[in-house]
């Protein structure tokens, strides 16, 4: 059973999916999700408490999204580390597609219909005034983001990946990020992507 945070941002999610943010009224987000408002304020502390969870919610899910797709065994023995690539890609580039918060949180560019976490500046760090929402951090921005698929896919793949060439894993992994970022920004041909990943790869791995 979901517990009332996670209700509260499942009502804000379908309340954004409707209506700008700024026409989201809390007391509709709390008598959606089946809670008082006071439980709701209880639990972000404002308006601005709760966009910055939401938004953190589902640029975390999305961060799992890309750990699920590194981590799911290659079709070979040892695993096929360019087709997990591949697939954390197609990931991100479906879920920009699908999530506009994601995408927002991939670019940088937040249209007047969504929220502005962390003072209309995502990616900010530290402490915000404001209840219990207050110790929360601002969501990630696009270069987080980016650095945070780069360490993932190093984690997940050095372990298949030739040992004589592991210094070029991190600069293969960065490059297939901000690949898979321009993709995001100005979608083209799917097989593109995968072409670009695969030569990137290869030259990493001297197999050009």
């Amino acid at each position: 059973m979901p517990t009332a945070r996670d209700s509260l941002l499942d009502a804000a999610y379908a309340a954004l999916a409707a209506r700008p943010w700024a026409g989201v009224r809390m007391v509709d987000v709390a008598a959606e999700a089946g809670v008082s408002r006071q439980t709701l304020y209880n639990e972000f502390g404002s308006k601005e408490g709760l966009a910055r969870a939401l938004v953190r919610r589902e640029t975390e899910g999305y961060l799992a999204g890309v750990t699920r797709a590194l981590e799911e065994p290659g079709p070979t023995a040892g695993g096929d580390v360019e087709a997990r690539v591949v697939a954390a890609a197609a990931w991100t580039v479906r879920a920009a597609r699908t999530n506009p918060l994601v995408r927002a949180a991939l670019t940088g560019c937040w249209s007047e219909r969504l929220p502005t976490p962390a003072g209309g500046v995502p990616g900010q760090r530290g402490a915000h005034s404001g209840g219990a929402g207050a110790h929360m951090d601002g969501p990630p921005g696009p270069t987080e983001l980016v650095g945070r698929f780069c360490d993932r896919a190093v984690a997940a793949l050095e372990a298949d990946w030739p040992k004589e060439d592991l210094p070029e894993l991190g600069t293969a992994c960065a490059t297939a990020a901000r690949l898979t970022l321009s993709y995001v920004v100005a979608p083209a041909e799917p097989d593109d992507l995968t072409r670009q990943l695969h030569r990137a790869f290869a030259c990493a791995a001297h197999r050009a």
